[in-house]
């Protein structure tokens, strides 16, 4: 297919820094969330929570403010103030990324816009992604605010909602930032256009399932593979819930849609992949590669973390491969467009 000729590589580089800045703080997070630290900034300040505790008294004063969370008095009592800091400086690291990534994408855009260097038609986009990355920032302390009362975690629900829009964020960063630099498409979709995107749609579904695992602590529990302690379906799927509520709240049955999910993306990305390469697009030809790849490395990967009862270091390297697939699918699903 033929692109519109106006590009700016400019603008490109620009989005691919703004996307690695996202995938640190995607990862941020997960190693937030995995180190129990989300929930030791009790408030939300915008603006001035920017600046961290300066003195003895300042730590102090945030310690007592976490000292009166339901985190705190069901699970923490009794840590130091040495290990309140060690927590809090991951939650403040990822709130302090998330405002550089808003400055590191307005000031440019205000800068290209201003020199008439956006190409034509990305305006209305780049203000969009602009808006998301707002809501983003809404929505991480909606998240954080339904864990200090009466639980000691965020809602699991609220977490793979907080995740997701982050990907969301990352897959339209990269779509734009390639349509900067190689054009907008024109002309009628190439044939796998649907497939393509379908298949980023499963990798994205997945990625959500992973979130409730993460968020309910699931991936601790049923630690053998290939069956879950010997079984396919395993005990207290249910966990004495309606169906339609233990899919996204029972332990077991989380795990055991990841998994399966899991499988299916597998046999799902072969499949993909040689229709990317049978048509002889050398774009596509080269993702098809790397999407049958990093597939099967993400499954061993998953199965290891598993194992190993999802220690931090395994699971952020699992998180980070997610990340890979995902980019490679939205890759494939912008070039799908633009093949024949």
């Amino acid at each position: 297919m033929t692109t519109a000729p106006e590009t700016s590589k400019a603008v490109s580089n620009w989005l691919i820094v703004v996307a690695i800045m996202v995938i640190a703080m995607i990862l941020v997070g997960g190693a937030t969330r995995l180190t129990d630290s989300g929930l030791s900034i009790t408030e939300w300040r915008p603006v001035t929570g920017v600046v961290p505790p300066l003195t003895h008294e300042g730590w102090l004063e945030e310690f007592e403010k976490y000292r009166s969370s339901s985190e705190y008095q069901l699970q923490n009592a009794g840590m130091t103030l040495g290990e309140f800091e060690f927590i809090y400086w991951w939650e403040w690291g990822h709130r302090f990324l998330g405002r550089a990534i808003g400055l590191v994408f307005a000031v440019p855009l205000i800068f290209f816009w201003v020199r008439g260097m956006i190409p034509a038609g990305m305006k209305p986009k780049l203000v969009g992604l602009l808006a998301l990355g707002g809501l983003q920032g809404f929505v991480g302390w909606w998240m954080v605010a339904s864990g200090l009362v009466d639980r000691v975690d965020v809602s699991q629900y609220r977490l793979a909602a907080h995740l997701s829009l982050a990907f969301v964020i990352l897959g339209v960063t990269l779509w734009l930032a390639l349509s900067a630099r190689f054009g907008t498409a024109s002309g009628k979709a190439g044939r796998l256009t649907p497939l393509a995107l379908v298949f980023w749609g499963a990798v994205m579904v997945q990625i959500a399932l992973g979130a409730f695992v993460a968020g309910l602590d699931a991936g601790r529990i049923y630690t053998t593979w290939p069956g879950m302690e010997g079984r396919i379906i395993p005990d207290g799927y249910l966990a004495g819930l309606p169906w339609y509520q233990a899919i996204f709240e029972s332990h077991a049955a989380v795990q055991f849609h990841h998994r399966w999910m899991g499988y299916f993306v597998g046999v799902f990305a072969f499949v993909a992949a040689f229709l990317f390469w049978k048509t002889g697009d050398r774009k596509l030809k080269g993702l098809s590669h790397g999407i049958a790849a990093m597939v099967v490395i993400q499954i061993a990967l998953g199965i290891v973390t598993l194992v190993h009862a999802a220690p931090l270091s395994l699971s952020l390297i699992h998180q980070f491969g997610a990340v890979v697939l995902f980019l490679l699918a939205g890759s494939a699903a912008w070039s799908a467009r633009r093949a024949v």
